[in-house]
C-alpha cells in the first residue's frame, strides 16, 4: 500500500480543494466522504468509489468491505489530521463519483412521502432533514433554487450519510411543480399566516410538505401553488421553530397516520 506523508503530495493538496471547493466537486465530478460508516451507506446505495486513503495510526479497521480493485492510500497522521473534517475521525476518507439525479429518476412508491426544500442554505439544516427523512423513510428530499451544495462535506457528517441512503433531487421551483402535479400530489406549505391546524389533516395520500427559510418563510410562488397551509402551533414567545425541527413534526405526523410503515 502506498504511503503519503507530505502535505504537498498532489493528490492530498486535491483532496482539500474538493473538501473546500463546491465548484471542484463539479468541475472533477467527485465528493469527499469521511468515515468508514458513511462508505458504506454510500456503497450500500450504489454510489461508485473511486479511491480511498486510510491512516494506520488512527484508526483499526476492516477493510474487507472495500471494493477489492479500490485504490487505498494510506496516510500519515499529520497529513490525515489536515483532512480530517470533524473531530473523533476513524481514519478513512473515500472519493465518490456522485448522483446527479433528476425528478423523472426518483422511485417512488404507491403513496410517496417527499419533502419540498425552497432555498435552504445551512448545510447544517439540510442534513439533519435528510436524518430525519431517512428515519420515516420518505421517497425523496426535492431541494429547489438551492443555496448550499448537496454533497458540501457539512451536509454529509451533519446527515450521518443519509445525504445517500435517501434519494435527494436539485432543482427549480418551477421543475418541481410541474413533477407534483403530474404525479398527483398533494401539497402542504408550512407557513406562518396558515389557518389550519397540520394535524388536522390526512396524509395516507400522496404527500409533498413543502419548506421554506427559517429567515423568510416561504415566497409566494409557493404558498399560492400548495393545496394546504399548515401551521405548527406555538405557545411560546417565538414564532417559529428551526426548519430541521419543523420538518420532523410532520414528518413523524404523517409517518403516525401511515402505521409506521
Amino acid at each position: 500500500m502506498e504511503l503519503i506523508t507530505s502535505l504537498q503530495n498532489p493528490r492530498i493538496k486535491n483532496l482539500i480543494l474538493l473538501q473546500e471547493k463546491s465548484r471542484e466537486r463539479r468541475k472533477q465530478n467527485l465528493l469527499v466522504v469521511e468515515g468508514f460508516r458513511e462508505v458504506g451507506i454510500a456503497l450500500g446505495a450504489g454510489y461508485l468509489l473511486k479511491e480511498a486513503y486510510y491512516c494506520r495510526d488512527v484508526a483499526d479497521l476492516d477493510l474487507s468491505h472495500i471494493p477489492a480493485d479500490t485504490r487505498i492510500t494510506e496516510i500519515s497522521r499529520p497529513v490525515f489530521e489536515k483532512l480530517a473534517y470533524r473531530e473523533g475521525s476513524d481514519g478513512f476518507i473515500a472519493l465518490f463519483e456522485p448522483k446527479n439525479q433528476k425528478l423523472n429518476d426518483l422511485k417512488l412508491r404507491k403513496e410517496p412521502l417527499v419533502v419540498i426544500l425552497e432555498s435552504v442554505e445551512k448545510p447544517g439544516n439540510l442534513g439533519a432533514i435528510l436524518r430525519t427523512a431517512d428515519a420515516v423513510n420518505a421517497d425523496a428530499v426535492i431541494i429547489c433554487d438551492p443555496l448550499t451544495d448537496i454533497y458540501n462535506p457539512n451536509v454529509i457528517r451533519s446527515s450521518i450519510g443519509c445525504v445517500f441512503s435517501r434519494q435527494v433531487v436539485a432543482c427549480s421551483t418551477s421543475e418541481a411543480q410541474q413533477w407534483l402535479r403530474e404525479k398527483k400530489f398533494i401539497s402542504y406549505a408550512a407557513e406562518l399566516r396558515a389557518s389550519t391546524h397540520y394535524d388536522t389533516h390526512d396524509y395516507h395520500k400522496a404527500t409533498a410538505f413543502v419548506m421554506g427559510t427559517e429567515a423568510d418563510g416561504l415566497t409566494d410562488a409557493w404558498i399560492e401553488f400548495c393545496d394546504h397551509r399548515i401551521i405548527i402551533p406555538m405557545l411560546g414567545s417565538i414564532d417559529s421553530l428551526n426548519v430541521s425541527v419543523s420538518t420532523a413534526v410532520l414528518l413523524f405526523e404523517a409517518m403516525r397516520q401511515r402505521g409506521f410503515a
